[in-house]
């Protein structure tokens, strides 16, 4: 394709070629397409363009956005199109950041998170994290220093490697049934897990299309039950999968909006998809899991106090922001690696090998702003859906992005102050 024919395309196709030609840099950028595989055959074929070249495009992209220039060849009701544009919009902004990195340009880190994002790093408070660490101490069992107790029972609760199979088959299920009755799945829905190793992350959804998603599980760390049916839930069902399956039938395939057809990794799409990934154990089991993850785990003959997780994950929650923290110590403190796993393992009392882990995520160059995806997505979907399954339904259904997420959580501050 020439450059008059490229800035002459709609733009929902130049957003897709664009998030393509990016995708040749960055391993990974591209999480999921299974749009037309003739402009993914089109992009292979061309020479890869350089970042400067992404940089110009995408600035030019986001100038035809503004100017009203047409989505495709048919929008629909202008309330529609103005909302789809918003999305695109902003989408587009992130692809734009990603570029500028590529092209050598220096942007602080916090700015690259927001321009990707949507939402900007915070500071943990340090005071909450001592106020966990109190809350801790009179819950964890055994004697001795808080964070060797800790560490000891935690990885008391690892799953034996010969069972972790039916464990998750068994979650699987139960949490597709749920699912299912409250929101509804396409039919033809699939999702099959598979075990890796030497992977940055804990577990990952790769969405094939037709209704299809692949979900591997790292094996480099123990997988605790304490964590098993979170990881469950935030992959396959009501979190990724189910997300990623119902956009396609209910916005690719009904609406025909192809700009959905691509999943990009920087932009706020993530940050809406792992926060609601996040949130769906909770809507599916209930605001405390752990007596439901019980029925699923006592006849497997795996060890598990309900009433001891539950007020341990309640006391936990407010270490996600050491996660936050550790991102902006490297990326702007400029503190080595070491030291901040150090402090990662004192804050979140976590084992050296987890903190480790933590550290590795946050250094890899396709996620190292990722995590804040993790860290302010979960309580705007939260805040956004209210306790309200049918909010949730709008998440998992809905062309939603981080905008929509802290105007609503505004919107709740001003009403309940």
């Amino acid at each position: 394709m020439t450059d008059t024919d490229r800035f002459s395309a709609k733009i929902v196709e130049r957003y897709i070629e664009l998030g393509l030609a990016v995708g040749r840099h960055i391993e990974g950028f591209v999480d999921a397409y299974y749009g037309p595989p003739e402009l993914a055959n089109r992009v292979r074929a061309e020479p890869i363009r350089t970042p400067d070249e992404l940089v110009f495009e995408a600035k030019a992209l986001l100038g035809a956005i503004d100017a009203g220039e047409p989505l495709e060849d048919s929008e629909g009701s202008s309330e529609e199109s103005s909302k789809r544009r918003r999305w695109i919009r902003a989408q587009v902004l992130g692809v734009l950041t990603t570029a500028r990195v590529l092209s050598g340009e220096s942007i602080p880190y916090s700015d690259e998170v927001e321009s990707c994002y949507g939402v900007r790093p915070r500071r943990m408070d340090e005071s909450a994290i001592v106020a966990s660490h109190r809350d801790l101490d009179e819950v964890v069992p055994g004697s001795g220093l808080l964070a060797d107790r800790l560490i000891e029972w935690r990885e008391a609760q690892a799953i034996p490697p010969d069972k972790l199979k039916s464990v998750i088959g068994s979650l699987k299920e139960d949490l597709r049934e749920r699912t299912a009755k409250l929101f509804g799945l396409p039919d033809g829905e699939s999702v099959e897990f598979e075990f890796v190793a030497n992977k940055p992350w804990a577990g990952f959804n790769y969405y094939l299309g037709d209704l299809k998603s692949r979900v591997a599980i790292n094996l480099d760390l123990p997988v605790l039950s304490t964590t098993v049916a979170h990881l469950v839930a935030h992959e396959s069902y009501p979190g990724h999968h189910t997300e990623h399956s119902r956009k396609e039938v209910g916005l690719v395939r009904k609406r025909r909006w192809g700009e959905e057809s691509i999943f990009l990794v920087g932009t706020p799409q993530c940050l809406v998809s792992e926060g609601l990934a996040d949130l769906g154990l909770e809507i599916v089991f209930g605001r405390r899991p752990e007596r439901v993850i019980n029925e699923h785990l006592r006849p497997l003959g795996i060890s598990y106090d309900p009433d001891v997780v539950a007020v341990i994950a309640e006391a936990t929650e407010a270490q996600s922001a050491i996660r936050n923290e550790a991102a902006l110590r490297l990326h702007e403190d400029r503190i080595d690696p070491e030291t901040v796993t150090q402090e990662v393992e004192r804050f979140a009392l976590l084992p050296r090998q987890r903190a480790a882990k933590l550290v590795e995520f946050l250094v890899d160059s396709t996620w190292r702003g990722y995590m804040t995806c993790y860290v302010e997505g979960l309580p705007l979907c939260r805040d956004f859906v209210n306790g309200r399954p049918d909010r949730f339904e709008r998440l998992i259904s809905e062309q939603i992005t981080t905008a929509d997420l802290t105007e609503t959580g505004a919107a709740h501050a001003v009403s309940s102050s």
